[in-house]
């Protein structure tokens, strides 16, 4: 059996065609543009995206089935008959619903928390939903006429590639529209939110089928970090990964009971055909391969390889400390006025402190993450992680310090993909995935945390000022 494993990420659309024998060969990998036409605006082109689902596809060959991934909050609109997107794809960056979200009530905060377990952030994909209708005069115009169709970017590419307008429980979860409780879209937060129910997708299992492409069976879709879950091997209550793309994303598997969570967030992992939904807790960093993607333009360093070697005291240890705030803080702050910082700078700073200094602070701001996860759900001992800064050998071997616990890195990097060939029932169970543990050492200490924690005050509220 061969599966193209589709992940369509927030920075590009790659192809794995995954077989039964364990073999993973990249098929295809094709950035796309992101656009930035106000402060904090993030948008995508929904056709870019496509052609780009299309290319990878067709470069995979012949296969039994596929899978896709999708951004997860990333989401837009299109008219129903013609299939044409109304609007751009508003990414889960975006933050241009902040304000309207903050002059709401806290009780519509604690309504939305005790329905789908999400705060009131601009990171869901609801109050995007809602500009859209509000904003947009094509979006409206489509409502009128009761032909608009509204979700998040996985309904978009089925409908418009394998005829089905349909979405799973686990990209359901992440739109602050779901009541946990039913697993069915909320009359109370559409109604909050001004979106109506009747425009958005039906919802499914992750396994249940999503129509065909060209006559493949599309067998799977679901969440890029959900697929990377799975990937991991976190089956089971206390497993936890981290996947460090374009932003940080925590998920640790609790059952299929829903976690207290506190200022972390509820998710559903995954929803199998006949069975229970596994519930995880999930928490992130908005900016981690974005904060070095950023770095990168602004010259601080020009390849990968620069991203190790380095010698001597950490950053942190030396005084020198960044807050990868670009887009704000996420859990467990919520602080969407917060700004990147950069502090303890003296003559002798050079670039290579400065790109180890964001390497560290994407690592401390993860490791308040896991603190948070461990008091809510108790996790284990060793950390699974993937993604590009996976591949720093300094960055995991800070983290497994900063944490105080082992981080796992497995060779194989394409988790997501590895996820979507599981969930589609290959058993990879005999494949060789050797992995490279780094065990703490005591080079990170209690004062350099509390450093940190001056940092991240420090860069709290800034947009607000």
């Amino acid at each position: 059996m061969r599966v193209a494993a589709i992940d369509q990420g927030t920075t590009s659309t790659r192809c794995l065609v995954i077989s039964d024998d364990g073999i993973a060969e990249v098929a295809s990998s094709l950035r796309h543009a992101q656009f930035y036409p106000a402060p904090g605006y993030v948008e995508q082109d929904p056709e870019e995206l496509l052609r780009n689902i299309r290319e990878v596809l067709a470069a995979a060959g012949p296969v039994d089935m596929i899978a896709i991934a999708n951004q997860g909050e990333s989401c837009l609109a299109w008219d129903a008959e013609s299939g044409d997107a109304l609007s751009p794809v508003i990414v889960w960056q975006d933050a241009r619903t902040a304000q309207a979200l903050a002059a709401l009530p806290q009780s519509d905060a604690d309504l939305s928390r005790q329905i789908c377990g999400l705060p009131l952030d601009p990171y869901f994909s609801a109050s995007k939903l809602s500009w859209l209708l509000k904003n947009n005069p094509a979006v409206t115009e489509a409502h009128a006429a009761g032909r608009l169709r509204l979700g998040t970017t996985d309904a978009f590419f089925l409908d418009r590639l394998a005829g089905r307008f349909c979405t799973d429980l686990a990209t359901a979860s992440r739109t602050g529209l779901l009541d946990l409780a039913t697993g069915a879209w909320s009359p109370t937060l559409c109604a909050l939110h001004g979106v109506p129910m009747n425009c958005l997708p039906a919802i499914g299992s992750v396994d249940g089928g999503f129509g065909a492409i060209e006559g493949t069976p599309v067998r799977v879709s679901i969440v890029d970090q959900q697929a990377a879950l799975y990937g991991h091997g976190c089956h089971r209550p206390g497993d936890c990964k981290i996947t460090f793309g374009t932003g940080a994303f925590l998920l640790a598997v609790t059952g299929n009971d829903r976690p207290l969570t506190g200022e972390l967030l509820p998710t559903v992992a995954w929803q199998k055909q006949g069975a229970a939904a596994v519930l995880a807790i999930e928490a992130g960093v908005y900016d981690a391969g974005a904060a070095l993607e950023w770095a990168r333009k602004l010259g601080l360093y020009a390849d990968n390889s620069e991203l190790d070697g380095f010698e001597g005291p950490t950053a942190i240890r030396r005084g020198l400390a960044f807050v990868p705030a670009l887009s704000g803080l996420a859990a467990p702050y919520w602080d969407r006025e917060a700004a990147p910082l950069f502090i303890g700078m003296d003559h002798a700073t050079e670039r290579a402190d400065m790109v180890r200094a964001l390497l560290e602070g994407v690592a401390l701001l993860t490791v308040q993450l896991i603190e948070a996860a461990q008091a809510v759900a108790p996790i284990g001992d060793t950390i699974s992680i993937d993604g590009g800064l996976s591949k720093s050998r300094y960055f995991a071997g800070f983290l497994a310090a900063a944490s105080n616990r082992k981080i796992r890195v497995p060779a194989m990097h394409e988790l997501t993909a590895l996820g979507l060939a599981k969930l589609c029932g290959i058993d990879l169970t005999a494949a060789r995935n050797d992995a490279e543990v780094f065990t703490p050492n005591g080079s990170v200490d209690v004062e350099d945390h509390a450093r940190f924690a001056r940092g991240i005050d420090m860069a709290r509220k800034w947009r607000s000022v």
